[in-house]
């Protein structure tokens, strides 16, 4: 491939593009997906489901579109990202469709589950994989940015669905956000690219040396990869803190609602997620490329712990809104920043299959979380319990990264 498409867009680096369709690939995705607490009033009541039965859509679905990784980051580093990007936003799509018509909930479980947990899981790991090979001395800031697609779409997607839910109903409301998801999400896609060297450029755009574009990129085999210390212990780190990780994208509605707020309000608090979201994946993703991505990781940890502890603790609209801030400042650094250890420790050559592999902790974690935090609603009436798990879930997962810290450092 020649040269002409970089001279076509001269000052430009195209990585900014990358960034640019991961973006809006994780806003429309994820956002979609996090609008299920918007609609676990409505499922409730017109299938008669308990509380515990319904988040059990969301488990679902979070673990497919986790857990999927393991076969859509090979996938990407051998077919490229871009064809998986594409279809698993047209997935979303035809999964919200499908879902408009569900006739009970477990054709929801099918149609959700599967369409959105399919979609979002070949498109996310894909997506954020291309945008690692694309630099090096920003991989933390551009990871970021990138991600606080999700916060965006946290942060628009609930109210929006809300919205649609008040004005059109439940069913078209799915209907509209899957058509949306579809269109924008699957064109926008078409931007993704792998390698920078199919431009003749270099990550961050630095000139390519002579005979470098024919190289193989420099990296870890899955193989070494996944049987190392560094990557054990990511895994477990991350499989114990997801059993809370995403207890409040499901359950903070409801619970606001239980405390006498009003549902628009309810629903605007996962918005309130999403801005503190993206301000942790623009602020803390550039932040880790100064002090060190592995700290920051470990600092991530902590301060989700903490502010699951807030949760415990608030009632009203205004204390809810402050868990719900810094919450998504914690967990957007957190999504930032992982994938970026990830490069750091195991280098580009089999970047998405190992990130993929490493979500699979997540995807465990986010079956059993959400939809256990549901049940023990419907048997003690109290959410108490489940957010205290999750606070030491995450105080846990800290401490292993502590002591990974004595392992040898990323290159």
């Amino acid at each position: 491939m020649t040269n002409d498409r970089t001279i076509s867009s001269p000052g430009v680096f195209y990585g900014w593009f990358v960034v640019a369709a991961a973006f809006t690939v994780m806003m429309l995705g994820f956002g979609s997906a996090y609008t299920f607490s918007a609609f676990v009033e409505s499922l409730q009541r017109d299938f008669g489901a308990s509380r515990g039965s319904v988040s059990l859509v969301f488990s679902l679905a979070g673990f497919l579109y986790f857990g999927l990784g393991i076969v859509s980051g090979p996938l990407a580093d051998r077919w490229g990202s871009r064809r998986l990007a594409i279809a698993g936003m047209i997935l979303i799509g035809l999964g919200l469709a499908a879902a408009s018509l569900a006739r009970n909930l477990t054709e929801v479980y099918i149609a959700y589950g599967l369409g959105v947990g399919l979609g979002v899981g070949a498109s996310y790991v894909p997506a954020i994989g291309a945008v690692q090979r694309w630099f090096v001395r920003r991989r933390g800031f551009a990871s970021g940015l990138a991600v606080s697609g999700i916060g965006i779409g946290t942060l628009i997607m609930p109210p929006l669905a809300a919205f649609f839910i008040d004005t059109l109903g439940w069913r078209t409301a799915y209907l509209v956000l899957g058509g949306l998801t579809a269109i924008l999400g699957a064109g926008m896609a078409l931007l993704i690219e792998n390698d920078p060297r199919d431009r003749g450029l270099g990550p961050d755009g630095d000139a390519v040396q002579p005979g470098v574009q024919s190289m193989t990129p420099a990296g870890a085999s899955v193989g070494e990869a996944v049987r190392s210390r560094q990557f054990i212990s990511l895994y477990i780190a991350c499989l114990i803190c997801s059993f809370g990780v995403f207890v409040p994208f499901v359950h903070l509605v409801p619970y606001a609602i239980d405390h006498g707020v009003t549902k628009a309000s309810a629903v605007l608090l996962l918005g309130v997620i999403g801005v503190g979201s993206t301000v942790g994946r623009f602020f803390l993703g550039g932040l880790a490329d100064r002090i060190g991505r592995q700290t920051s990781l470990l600092v991530m940890f902590v301060g989700m712990g903490l502010a699951l502890a807030i949760w415990a603790v608030a009632a009203g609209v205004w204390s809810l809104a402050v868990f719900a801030f810094a919450y998504g400042v914690f967990y957007g650094g957190w999504v930032a920043v992982l994938p970026a250890v990830v490069m750091d420790y195991f280098g580009g050559r089999n970047v998405s299959g190992i990130i993929g592999i490493l979500y699979t902790s997540v995807a465990f974690g986010t079956l059993i979380g959400p939809s256990a935090a549901g049940f023990a609603f419907d048997v003690s009436g109290s959410y108490m319990l489940p957010i205290l798990a999750s606070v030491a879930a995450n105080i846990a997962a800290a401490g292993i990264m502590m002591a990974m810290s004595k392992a040898t450092a990323p290159a």
